[in-house]
Parts: structure tokens; C-alpha cells; sequence
């Protein structure tokens, strides 16, 4: 197929086209339709988390050119860290690193706190917004996709995304490589490629964000229950993935 710039058809129509051929493909062949049919850049956000981690992995072993990037948030765990470094030296890649102002970090602290997140979800909400929300903004400028790891069965709240949706607010097209791959299929695939990924996760955090706000999680908890686990909500989220009216970006629900 044909390459077509996303801004000569609209974004809508495409995103619909490739979330229903994603069902049919393997998440490299998935990944290598997105290059061949979609002109200009292509960016993935990672968080190092386990789905990352395999999402790195394929990109790479795909050959499609692509922007690696993440949001170093100031709170990250050590192990975050480290994990940044051996991710490049074992794939020779550049992650790039979107940091929160300086101003907006100041300003926030100086009204709620260093830890005022733990106050309420307004006061997290507007954590998130400076810490993550605005950097990624900066990180996306200019890319016609945004690639990311979420899953399906990360929460009940995103069983109902797409593979490929289009995101009004950036302007671009969203794409889910493992959007229908379990938590247990990935590590496989981790395993036997022996993919370098967090030792928090043999400690029980299997979603890692920032420290203050990740907490190992229980036997039959969900896998994102240790994240913000002092909200009592099902539906949490940080706001990179909703619109600004709080709902989970969709392709199904621009129509």
C-alpha cells in the first residue's frame, strides 16, 4: 500500500483502516504497516514497564525508523534509571528524556507540597498535568503517530480502546502494537529474548510510575492496583491517554 500523509485524509478514516487491520496482524507486522502507510514521525513513550520493555525490543528487531522518548518525571524510581541505561546500551538506541519546567515544577510545590498528590485527585491530577501531561506534549510535537504499550488487560478501564485510534487533542494517529497481548504472553516473549526489564517487577510492582505514587501490589490484586492505590476509583489514569473531558481516547467514539 501507498504511503498517505496523514494530512491529506482524514485522521479518523485512517485510524479506523489500521485498527481494523492490526486484528489480523503479529505486533512487527503491525508496526511495519504503520511506517509503510502513514508519512512522517513515528514516536514511542516509554515508561520501562514490562510491555515497554517487549515494545522496544520489536521496534527495534522491525527495523522501522522511530523516536524513542520518555517523561523523567523527577520521581522516578533508581531502578528506573539504571534500566534507561542498559535499554540503550543493549538495543544502541537514544531514549530521549521530556522533563516538567522549571517554573511549573516550582509553582506546583509551592502550592500543594512536595508530596501535596497525596491530598486528593485534584491535587494529583495537577501533579500528573505538570510532571507528565505538558511534557508529553513537547515530546509529541510534530509526530504523525504516537506508539504506545497499553494493554487491554492492564484495567477493565482500557478493554475497550482500539488498536489505532486518532487523538483530537495532539492532532495525530495513537497506536496500540500489544493491545490484545496478556501480561503472560509479553513475558514470555521477554523471557526468551531475554529482554532487560525492571527487578521491581519481581518485587510485586508490576505498573511502575513514579515512586511516591507506585506501591507493590497483593496476590490477586490487579495489575494496576498499586498505582495511586490511596483513590478509591476504578477508573484511574494519569491523563496522558484521555481527553480533556476524562475519557479514554477512542477511534469508535469520533465518528
Amino acid at each position: 500500500m501507498a504511503v498517505v500523509p496523514v494530512s491529506d485524509r482524514p485522521n479518523l478514516l485512517l485510524a479506523k483502516q489500521l485498527d481494523t487491520a492490526f486484528q489480523a496482524l503479529e505486533p512487527i507486522e503491525r508496526l511495519t504497516l504503520l511506517r509503510n502507510r502513514v508519512e512522517g514521525t513515528l514516536t514511542f513513550t516509554t515508561s520501562f514497564g514490562l510491555e515497554d520493555q517487549a515494545l522496544t525490543h520489536l521496534i527495534v528487531r522491525s527495523g522501522i525508523q522511530a523516536r524513542f522518548v520518555t517523561l523523567d518525571t523527577g520521581r522516578m524510581f533508581p531502578e528506573t534509571h539504571a534500566l534507561w541505561v542498559e535499554t540503550e546500551q543493549r538495543y544502541g538506541i537514544r531514549i530521549l528524556g521530556y522533563y516538567p519546567g522549571t517554573a511549573d515544577i516550582e509553582a506546583l510545590i509551592a502550592a500543594q507540597g512536595i508530596d501535596g498528590f497525596y491530598t486528593g485527585k485534584d491535587a494529583r491530577s495537577a501533579c500528573c498535568g505538570v510532571r507528565k501531561v505538558e511534557p508529553l506534549g513537547r515530546a509529541l510535537r510534530g509526530s504523525a503517530v504516537w506508539i504506545t504499550g497499553l494493554r487491554a488487560d492492564q484495567s477493565a478501564n482500557r478493554q475497550n480502546m482500539d488498536f489505532v485510534s486518532h487523538d483530537p487533542v495532539r492532532e495525530l494517529l495513537k497506536a496500540n502494537p500489544l493491545f490484545d497481548w496478556s501480561r503472560d504472553r509479553i513475558a514470555a516473549l521477554v523471557a526468551a529474548k531475554e529482554i532487560p526489564v525492571s527487578p521491581l517487577h519481581d518485587r510485586g510492582f508490576l505498573s511502575i510510575g513514579c515512586a511516591p505514587c507506585t506501591r507493590a501490589i497483593a496476590p490477586g490484586e490487579p495489575e494496576r492496583a498499586g498505582r495511586w492505590w490511596w483513590e478509591q476509583e476504578d477508573a484511574k489514569e494519569c491523563g496522558l491517554h484521555v481527553t480533556p473531558d476524562g475519557k479514554l481516547v477512542r477511534a469508535s467514539a469520533q465518528s
